[in-house]
């Protein structure tokens, strides 16, 4: 083709990217509108942040590219799983910015009960997994409940049984929460009946219940599928009210029986769990308190039998009281003779103790103590002269180290020590090294400048000389980065025995 065909001018109208893209959408919109297709979920990943869901339903020969907005994925009833096969329902439309065709999910299903059954083992063990299903967590129900919470719908027959049979066996208070059983939103109103029976308080206006029950009716795994769903399932894990499960059948089975305290094979078997027969009670109540008196009277009828046996065995009371009576006697007889001879012996010893107490002895022991006492009185008057004397001495001695030319002579070599110390410290000031010309900078901040690095073109300097400052003000060129030192074995080696290099202004602050 030339160039003169190429550019020949054609009888197709002109359109946009954007105008075609739209065309095509109504196209497909058009051309489709609803529709039902199943395959496998491939590529799911979660919502994303935005709320959307995006992923794939494919077979074994083709792919389709789907997305459940934010508003439909909170109303379906089966949540997307990677490799779960479903029938989604939907419209057909187009992408413009990919150039793509792909399905806005509307519902999402299983498909066919296979499907449900895998979705349904594969959810089982993960909880298994998570010790949700263990018997130690099973607690053990009340044996007498004065409350009974029931989780269903108030316009369904299971209600009416319950009612029923509760009513039959042991009249007591039921609190009935009502929820949607089957539907969408079931699993989210069950799941809050349980939370909402458990956050009651003790002693409020509506009734704590002591025991729940959980019921519904029979039905297709698919109408009995709210109660295994995870919510549900949790919830009743988290329940600190114990709780019995009464789904379907009793070939029927949901996840919520594996987590529940109690698993009834029916609502009415329910009720019959959670409370006795009161009838039987009674009469239970009435064979145990006959049981109680005549267990009471046989033991009380033994202990008298035992009484009387050990009655006869003892002794009558002159017998007991024959041997102290005699020990009495015995100890009256030698009271009088022990309390005369006690009386001879205490007089006796009176009279020799009487005899070493003679005036003659006592005046003796006084002169004696008077002896000793004028002896210490010497003593300690020799004592207090010979310590005086000595604290004399010392006191002559501190004198004489203290007279007035040793003073002196210690005044004038403290002075000579701090006329040199002085003179050191005016050696080793800065400022005596103004006086002799030099300059400190400062910057604004009244910081030293040690290099020329440190000043930048219009900074405000104060130099200090010995005698005042001055403010000045820098000028020229930045100051360019210093060359990159050189290693530490390419220096110079400074000779041995060298004397130290001059002091330099800016050692005086580093």
């Amino acid at each position: 083709m030339n160039d003169t065909e190429s550019t020949a001018p054609s009888n197709a109208p002109e359109v946009s990217v954007s105008e075609l893209s739209a065309t095509l959408k109504r196209t497909v919109e058009d051309a489709f509108g609803y529709v039902r297709v199943r395959g496998e979920i491939s590529g799911y990943r979660g919502q994303h942040s935005s709320g959307h869901a995006y992923f794939c339903l494919k077979d074994e020969n083709a792919r389709l590219d789907a997305v459940v907005w934010r508003s439909a994925f909170s109303k379906l009833r089966f949540k997307p799983q990677e490799g779960l096969e479903v029938v989604a329902t939907g419209r057909i439309t187009t992408f413009p910015g990919k150039s793509t065709y792909q399905i806005v999910i509307d519902s999402l299903a299983p498909a066919g009960v296979g499907a449900l059954m895998a979705l349904l083992e594969e959810r089982r063990k993960k909880l298994a997994a998570e010790g949700l299903f263990d018997a130690a967590r099973k607690r053990p129900l009340p044996f007498l409940p004065g409350v009974i919470g029931v989780v269903t719908s108030p316009t369904g027959a299971v209600i009416r049984d319950i009612i029923h049979r509760v009513t039959d066996r042991c009249p007591c208070r039921v609190v009935v929460w009502p929820v949607r059983v089957q539907g969408e939103t079931s699993a989210a109103e069950v799941a809050e009946a349980i939370r909402g029976f458990n956050a009651l308080p003790e002693g409020g206006p509506v009734p704590r219940p002591d025991v729940l029950i959980v019921a519904r009716g029979g039905g297709s795994l698919e109408d009995l599928w709210s109660f295994n769903e995870e919510i549900v399932v949790r919830a009743a894990a988290e329940s600190a009210i114990p709780l019995i499960s009464a789904v379907g059948h009793e070939t029927d089975t949901t996840l919520i029986d594996f987590v529940s305290d109690r698993r009834a094979p029916t609502p009415t078997a329910a009720a019959e769990i959670a409370i006795p027969v009161r009838a039987e009670l009674v009469t239970q109540t009435a064979t145990c308190g006959a049981r109680l008196i005549g267990a009471l009277g046989r033991f009380v009828e033994r202990r008298r039998t035992e009484l009387r046996s050990a009655a006869r065995a003892l002794p009558g009371p002159d017998g007991l009281l024959a041997a102290p009576r005699q020990k009495l006697d015995a100890c009256g007889a030698r009271l009088g003779p022990a309390l005369r001879a006690n009386e001879r012996t205490k007089r006796i010893a009176f009279s020799q103790s009487a005899a070493r107490l003679t005036p003659a002895t006592l005046r003796g022991r006084l002169e004696r103590c008077n002896e000793r006492l004028d002896a210490l009185n010497r003593r300690a008057g020799r004592a207090l002269h010979t310590n005086t004397q000595s604290w004399r001495r010392r006191e002559t001695n501190v004198s004489a180290r203290l007279s007035p030319p040793l003073v002196q002579r210690l005044l004038r070599d403290a002075r000579r020590r701090l006329e040199g110390a002085h003179g050191l410290l005016n050696a080793y000031s800065y400022k005596h090294v103004l006086a002799r010309g030099y300059a400190l900078v400062r910057d604004a901040g009244g910081q030293p400048v040690r290099s020329v690095a440190g000043v930048m073109p219009g900074a405000d300097l104060v130099l200090q000389f010995h005698d005042g400052d001055a403010a000045v003000r820098a000028t020229g060129e930045p100051p360019q980065r210093p060359a990159t030192p050189a290693r530490a074995e390419d220096k110079p080696k400074k000779p041995r025995g060298s004397a130290p290099p001059t002091t330099r202004q800016g050692d005086l602050f580093g």
